[in-house]
C-alpha cells in the first residue's frame, strides 16, 4: 500500500488513536450530553403537560365566566323586566285612584248641582207665590192675608203635576 501513498503504521497508530478517542468521548462527555438531553426532553414534556392543562383550566374558567355573564344577563333582565311590570302597575293604581276621586268630585257637584237647582226651584215658587198675591190683589182690589193665600198657593203647586207633592220626582235623575 505503500504504492498508493497510504502508510499503514501510522494508519493503524491513527485509527488507535480515533478509537480510543471516540471510546474516551463516548464515556466522557456522550452518556452526560445524553442524560442531559433526556432531562431536558422530559422537562420540556412536562413543562407541555402543564401547559396543557393550564389551557384546559383556562378553558374551562372561561366556560363559567360566560355562563355567570350569561346568568348576570338573565338577571339583570329579569330585573328590568320586574320593573317594567312595577311601574306598570303604578301607574294603573294612579289612573284608578284618579278615576275614583273624580268620581268623587262629579258626585260632589251633581249633589251641589241639585241642592242649588232646588234652591232656585224654591225661591222661582217663592217669587211666583208673590206674584200670584200681588196680582190677586191687584184684581180683587184689596188687601188678602198674605200668610194664608200663600200656604193655599204652595199647596196648589205640590198637588200641580211636576210640584213637590209628587215626592220630588220633578227632580231629573243623573
Amino acid at each position: 500500500m505503500e504504492g498508493i501513498g497510504i502508510n499503514v503504521p501510522g494508519l493503524v497508530a491513527q485509527l488507535i488513536c480515533f478509537f480510543i478517542l471516540f471510546g474516551l468521548l463516548s464515556v466522557l462527555f456522550y452518556k452526560p450530553i445524553r442524560r442531559i438531553l433526556d432531562e431536558r426532553s422530559e422537562r420540556i414534556r412536562v413543562s407541555m403537560e402543564q401547559a396543557e392543562q393550564i389551557k384546559e383550566q383556562m378553558a374551562k374558567t372561561e366556560e363559567q365566566v360566560r355562563e355567570q355573564l350569561e346568568d348576570a344577563r338573565r338577571g339583570g333582565q329579569n330585573v328590568l323586566a320586574q320593573a317594567a311590570q312595577m311601574g306598570e302597575r303604578l301607574k294603573e293604581e294612579a289612573r284608578g285612584e284618579a278615576r275614583h276621586e273624580a268620581e268623587i268630585i262629579i258626585a260632589r257637584a251633581r249633589t251641589e248641582i241639585e241642592r242649588e237647582r232646588d234652591e232656585a226651584i224654591d225661591e222661582l215658587r217663592h217669587q211666583f207665590v208673590d206674584l200670584a198675591i200681588l196680582a190677586a190683589e191687584k184684581v180683587v182690589s184689596e188687601t188678602l192675608d198674605r200668610e194664608k193665600h200663600r200656604r193655599l198657593i204652595e199647596e196648589v203647586l205640590e198637588q200641580a203635576p211636576g210640584g213637590r207633592g209628587d215626592g220630588g220626582s220633578s227632580k231629573k235623575e243623573g
